[in-house]
């Protein structure tokens, strides 16, 4: 009993060991400090020219994403994605391995060329994607949208901090206050460079007006031949109902020790204006007096904002 009672225990300590990580500032963005302390080794990873890379904030469609340029690539053949999770297809470079998952960097260093690579922090990997010459897939949700999104995730991600109440997860958001940092840098920043490098930008918006419009976006940036039917037959996959029912997309074999699906599904609702169901009317006015702010200055615009 005893023995039983110390395995129990110990697999309790190894599982609170990687729930709920601080955040730690790196070049003063908050990050995981898991990820932290393997900086290093992900600052110091090589882009190569013929690399493919999706960069989003998190929760603005990057599964999503994920999924349409790996099916365009495949000129629509399901074999891998029937049977191979979407972020093993397209590893997640910052991720750190949390058992039963490798890590983003192993997944990667020793891949064949041509990858496709998912970063999220705009680091030097993405500056050195610039400088190689990559092709750079950039999706932009609207921020508040973003936002409600962001706050039901990190409920449910235990490898994240602790969102608190809506009302508190509302200021940190507009202050960068949260993994990943600011929504408002991340969304400009790759919105200015799009005319010095080669950067499709998306907006989640579009994508859900009209699905087979995007996917032909970018199936011509990736200058991928398909056929009206194929393109067809890759909308139809990639409705927000078909990646929410398939186990390949919907992060079914995330344990729960790492996504508590009680609090919220990973893929929850895929909507478009439901942040219209969380602000208040003064909670919308703050942020919409903050956003007019931050986004002085830009052309970047984004639908069903204010």
């Amino acid at each position: 009993m005893a023995n039983h009672k110390d395995n129990s225990n110990a697999q309790q300590e190894d599982q609170q060991a990687f729930l709920r990580y601080p955040l730690v500032p790196v070049q003063g963005i908050p990050l995981m400090e898991p990820m932290v302390r393997l900086w290093s080794s992900i600052a110091n990873f090589e882009a190569r020219p013929d690399d493919l890379v999706i960069a989003t904030y998190p929760k603005a469609g990057t599964t999503w994403t994920q999924e349409i340029v790996d099916l365009t690539l495949a000129r629509g053949n399901m074999e891998k994605a029937s049977h191979i999770p979407v972020h093993l297809r397209i590893p997640f470079l910052e991720i750190c391995s949390v058992p039963p998952f490798p890590s983003g960097l192993d997944l990667l260093v020793d891949a064949p060329s041509p990858r496709v690579i998912k970063p999220t922090y705009h680091s030097s990997f993405s500056r050195k994607a610039f400088r190689k010459n990559c092709k750079i897939i950039y999706v932009a949700r609207n921020a508040k949208d973003n936002l409600v999104s962001y706050f039901f995730f990190d409920r449910m991600n235990l490898t994240q901090p602790e969102p608190g109440p809506w009302d508190g997860y509302v200021k940190k958001f507009m202050e960068g206050e949260v993994a990943w940092g600011s929504w408002y840098d991340h969304v400009r920043r790759y919105w200015d460079e799009r005319q010095n490098h080669r950067i499709l930008y998306l907006f989640y918006e579009d994508m859900k007006e009209d699905l087979a419009r995007e996917i032909r976006r970018v199936k011509d940036f990736l200058e991928v031949d398909l056929s009206e039917d194929i393109v067809q037959k890759i909308a139809h996959h990639t409705t927000f109902q078909a990646m929410k029912a398939n186990p390949m997309t919907n992060c079914e074999n995330v344990p729960s020790t790492i996504f508590d699906k009680t609090k919220s599904s990973f893929m929850r609702k895929g909507e478009v204006g439901d942040w219209k169901n969380y602000f208040t009317v003064a909670q919308r006015e703050a942020f919409d007096a903050d956003y007019q702010r931050k986004m002085e200055g830009t052309t970047l615009s984004f639908r069903d904002i204010l």
